[in-house]
């Protein structure tokens, strides 16, 4: 099914005249999930984005489905059971999106580390055992000349070893654009650049619908719905405001995290790594190659400033070189090396503190509490009890000390999911692992509504099974179904790196890109496999301009700077011919695109003109 600009006015039509039986406001990960299973559950479902679809948060994070081994530090059992086991989910629905990469943890002796040698390995042994981890990826605990072997580019000076252990890299605006895609393959009525101005009530003061403006024709109209759900992340509290009828207060407190890329000539590391900031403020930093690129990352300070543009200071420049230059010392990165960059928010809930994505405020426990947790972790690992006993144990730990004001760095990462009295349903929080469980929860309650004040029975599809477009292929064999995909392309010409990158970005899909060979040549300036991606991004993918391309369906900008000036002429004037753009429109979307660049290679702060 073409989803793309020219099915885009039929979705259109169809939110301004059919009542939906849910509407999702956010087209961020959260939201996606939520279409996705409502329109699996055969729900007339919306969603509108006022950005492109994953514009915001959800193709701006580390680019990992996390395991959250960190939570072990202060032995949130429950978050890491619940985190890997949801991870493992994801896999099996999208499983040419997430990978199983090993992580090195080095562990240094410095005041306030994370971990120690000791700590790690029950940490890691613990995170196996609720990960059910066995075989090449169960960890182990190496020497500082094996890390060193591993890693000689790291700081020697302090370092005790490190812990290895398995974690998955993530293509975070690819996972929500292929939730998206089968959510609409279903039925669902998805818009970008459609923006909420007001919810609507009916006679009753409950929530019916909103008013919203469509971005690109700037019309305004009604779209009625029976349950509205608020998934629009840092800006859920925004949504909120505009319901006339909430009082409440805010429920956001949004950080920005920064992350920075380099060429691996100037960074390399084996595999992804991930340690302390050695600045004792409770932050961990990671390192990972990709591409043959190398990022780092993240910042985590609270954020004020626009929503929609959240930019790269000196400060975060200054902050993440430090820490980076402090434990790879012979590298001398700075800010001339950095070829490309991005920021983003996280929805984070105000309300909790708690361990966050990198790092949190450590907690202390007694002597006793410790005493009793290995003797616990021990037996467990000997057979001796069972999980729920060691789980009593960890309920049991008497903290010494507790937070009183988190830090941006300590805010809880958990979700929420709330009914205000008109109606309106808000799923705020989480992150990206938990999408798949945040949206089955959501729809449990969707379920319940839909029940009591509609009469309507509603059968929920087991949501575990659910594959996004693209992962229709069996989750065990992801290597020989991919190899199976890349030959597919060699037969039509293409080369075999070309067809593989293909084949990894597009999973199942990747025939149906091959097949266009058979009727397309290579656009000027573009290889045929660049031609063939960009054709069928534009048919079904909703991808409206140079930047959704380049930026959040391939990732081109972020990873591959050193071949997007070639490119991006080509692109654009592919697209031209395609939407048949005048010249005012193609040279509007070459200053947009330009713009894109430049701010992710920090032009402003590098002081470059062009």
């Amino acid at each position: 099914m073409s989803f793309s600009q020219k099915t885009r006015s039929d979705i259109i039509n169809h939110l301004k005249n059919d009542q939906l039986d849910v509407l999702a406001i956010g087209g961020g990960i959260t939201g996606a999930g939520v279409a996705l299973q409502a329109a699996a559950a055969h729900l007339k479902t919306g969603l509108i984005e006022m950005q492109d679809f994953a514009e915001g948060t959800s193709s701006r994070s580390t680019k990992l489905v996390h395991g959250g081994i960190r939570y072990l530090k202060t032995f949130d059992v429950e978050v890491v059971a619940d985190t890997v086991q949801e991870r493992a989910v994801v896999q099996r629905i999208a499983p040419h999106i997430p990978r199983p990469k090993q992580m090195i943890l080095p562990i240094y002796d410095e005041p306030e580390a994370t971990f120690s040698m000791f700590s790690v390995k029950i940490a890691m042994d613990l995170y196996d055992k609720l990960a059910n981890v066995t075989g090449e990826f169960a960890n182990k605990v190496i020497s500082k000349e094996e890390v060193l072997q591993l890693e000689p580019d790291l700081d020697p000076h302090n370092l005790l070893g490190a812990g290895i252990y398995l974690d998955f890299e993530n293509n975070d605006a690819r996972l929500v654009i292929e939730n998206i895609k089968q959510a609409a393959a279903d039925g669902g009525l998805m818009a970008s650049h459609v923006q909420a101005l007001q919810i609507n009530h009916n006679e009753k003061g409950q929530v019916n619908g909103v008013h919203v403006r469509d971005l690109l024709t700037q019309e305004e109209f009604d779209i009625r719905a029976k349950i509205v759900i608020n998934t629009a992340g840092p800006w859920s509290d925004q949504v909120r405001k505009l319901d006339t009828k909430y009082h409440g207060s805010q429920q956001i407190r949004p950080t920005k995290g920064v992350h920075l890329v380099v060429d691996d000539s100037k960074l390399k590391v084996p595999t992804a790594t991930y340690f302390d900031t050695g600045k004792q403020d409770g932050r961990m930093v990671f390192v990972i190659p990709r591409f043959n690129k190398t990022y780092f990352g993240t910042t985590d300070t609270d954020y004020q400033g626009d929503f929609q543009h959240p930019e790269v200071t000196q400060a975060d420049v200054d902050y993440l070189l430090e820490i980076i230059n402090r434990r790879y010392p012979h590298v001398h990165l700075t800010i001339d090396d950095i070829e490309a960059s991005w920021a983003g928010l996280r929805p984070l809930l105000s309300a909790n503190g708690g361990s966050d994505y990198n790092g949190g405020t450590k907690k202390s426990i007694s002597e006793t509490s410790f005493n009793q947790l290995i003797k616990a972790v021990n037996q467990y690992q000997s057979g001796k009890i069972g999980r729920s006993a060691v789980e009593k144990v960890l309920n049991n730990l008497q903290a010494a000390q507790s937070e009183k004001t988190p830090s941006a760095s300590s805010v809880s990462r958990g979700s929420s999911l709330t009914v205000d009295d008109d109606g309106l349903l808000n799923l705020a929080g989480g992150k990206i692992t938990d999408y798949r469980k945040m949206a089955a929860g959501a729809l449990q309650k969707i379920k319940s509504i839909l029940a009591a004040d509609f009469a309507m029975q509603v059968q929920l599809p087991d949501s575990k099974k659910l594959q996004v477009a693209g992962g229709h292929f069996d989750p065990t064999q992801v290597d020989e179904n991919i190899k199976k995909y890349t030959q597919i392309g060699v037969d039509k010409g293409l080369s075999e790196a070309a067809a593989n990158k293909i084949a990894n970005l597009f999973g199942s899909n990747a025939p149906q890109i091959f097949a266009l060979a058979d009727h397309t040549t290579a656009a000027p300036g573009l290889s045929l496999g660049e031609t063939l991606a960009l054709h069928y991004s534009l048919d079904n993918e909703m991808t409206l301009t140079a930047v959704d391309y380049l930026l959040r369906r391939t990732n081109h900008i972020l990873f591959e700077a050193d071949t997007i000036d070639q490119i991006k002429q080509p692109v654009i004037d592919e697209m031209a011919r395609y939407f048949q753009w005048d010249n005012q429109r193609k040279q509007q979307e070459t200053e947009n695109l330009d713009k894109a660049i430049q701010q992710s290679q920090l032009a402003d702060l590098k002081g470059q003109d062009d």
